[in-house]
């Protein structure tokens, strides 16, 4: 479920807030976007994948994280390398690896068997 938007790294180019298919997302005052809808959050990760800045962060959490969680502690995240984890193991973002070419499996069907 969402639970962090990040406003120190948002760049407030509404990404997250079209691809979200469960509309959880308003616009802020400020432009960044606000978690309006959190219940509505179907765990889907399209806006952290989209996010070109990493600045969201879905818990993998059935329901909300409960008060005082890891999961929505900014700071802990960031040091933790929970933000914008999820982008990086798909290898979307410059500098990074695409996850199918990190991908080893073929090495166990390479024989043909």
């Amino acid at each position: 479920m969402i639970e962090v938007v990040s406003s120190s790294r948002c760049v407030a180019c509404d990404v997250c807030i079209e691809v979200c298919p469960t509309d959880v997302f308003e616009r802020g005052e400020d432009g960044v976007p606000v978690i309006a809808r959190q219940s509505d959050c179907q765990s889907c990760f399209m806006c952290e994948a989209y996010c070109p800045t990493d600045a969201l962060y879905v818990a993998p959490l059935a329901g909300p994280a409960p008060a005082g969680s890891v999961h929505t502690d900014e700071e802990a995240l960031v040091a933790s390398g929970a933000l914008g984890s999820y982008r990086e193991v798909l290898g979307w973002g410059r500098g990074r690896t695409a996850g199918a070419r990190r991908d080893k499996n073929h090495l166990f069907t390479a024989g043909g068997g």
